[in-house]
């Protein structure tokens, strides 16, 4: 969904001069502190991490995908985007990688993210022959349909979405009106979280579109259900699924969704151990999911939740980073 986000124009990006860096002088970085939920911790928990262990003075810089890439592609500041979403800026990311101006130094910094087609863990549970999409497909039975209990409700994106079309031309690509079901619009991302949150509550199945790390899915411990055909390619994906009035669209899988750790040039070269941080610093996807919950329900900012991740996940971030840089964090909280 990143790439769905809209980059909204930021306020103007001073240039950082990162230096040649050791733990006990690290000096200037400046980073992402990107406009959604996951990008605002991941961007704290970095600061804390980088000024406390590392000895780092962290500048944050709030943007979304597209203005944030622009401004590191061309202008080589930020330093680092911890949580680039590549999808939405691939051709771009791809030239700048090669060429040289940019570098991945982590391509999965988050674990069990993407979007797709969803049901509750208590569906599979309950249902255990539910392997693949191609499975939940024949049977409509188990999601009946509030307006009509005869067909299965399989709920889309609402209209004005960018994925409302992938929803229709996969709806059409499994066949699945055939087979008893119906797509329903939710209407908006309030109805969508809300059929979401009606279900589960009331113990009732589930199926449709929604994306991760997200607080809903980890409120609700939401599964992905994989589609059991393999992805039918970037060209069908793109002039196809993605198109509207696209005829007789293929059976494929959801595109993948793919997020990078970025830096500049500069700091690939003269960053030291931090890019050995950042490589390291991955989050597994259930505990984004409980720290976007936290952050939901507590309204907490990213530097709060930040240090909530730090205490209760010591466990994950300690294998990030030297045992003396986490004797420095620890002893910061």
């Amino acid at each position: 969904m990143k790439n769905l986000i809209a980059g909204a124009a930021f306020a103007a990006l001073a240039l950082g001069a990162t230096g040649a860096m050791a733990e006990e002088n690290c000096g200037e970085v400046t980073m992402a502190e990107f406009n959604w939920a996951s990008g605002e911790l991941m961007a704290n928990i970095d600061k804390f991490i980088l000024e406390e262990g590392f000895g780092c003075n962290v500048e944050l810089i709030v943007g979304g995908t597209a203005p944030i890439f622009a401004s590191m592609n061309e202008k080589g500041t930020p330093d680092i985007a911890g949580e680039q979403w590549v999808n939405g800026v691939r051709t771009l990311v791809d030239q700048a990688l090669e060429e040289g101006r940019l570098v991945a130094v982590n391509r999965g910094p988050i674990e069990g993210l993407g979007e797709g087609w969803w049901v509750p863990a208590y569906t599979l549970e309950n249902n255990p022959e539910l392997k693949t999409v191609l499975d939940v497909i024949e049977r409509p039975d188990l999601f009946p349909s509030s307006e009509d209990p005869s067909v299965g409700a399989f709920v889309g994106c609402p209209a004005g979405w960018g994925c409302q079309q992938v929803n229709i031309s996969l709806f059409d690509a499994y066949n699945m009106e055939e087979k008893g079901w119906v797509l329903v619009d939710p209407g908006s991302a309030a109805g969508l979280d809300g059929s979401i949150a009606k279900a589960n509550e009331r113990g009732e199945n589930w199926f449709g579109y929604y994306w991760s790390p997200t607080a809903l899915i980890g409120k609700y411990n939401m599964v992905q259900v994989p589609f059991g055909v393999p992805y039918a390619g970037d060209e069908v994906w793109n002039t196809c699924i993605t198109q509207e009035g696209c005829e007789n669209p293929p059976q494929t899988s959801w595109i993948k969704s793919e997020v990078f750790t970025i830096v500049t040039d500069k700091f690939a070269a003269e960053g030291g151990p931090i890019n050995d941080y950042l490589a390291a610093r991955v989050f597994p996807g259930p505990v984004m999911g409980a720290m976007l919950v936290y952050m939901s329900d507590e309204q907490a900012e990213g530097s709060d939740a930040a240090i909530e991740f730090l205490i209760r996940y010591e466990d994950v971030w300690t294998n990030w980073v030297s045992p003396e840089v986490a004797a420095k964090v620890k002893a910061a909280l």
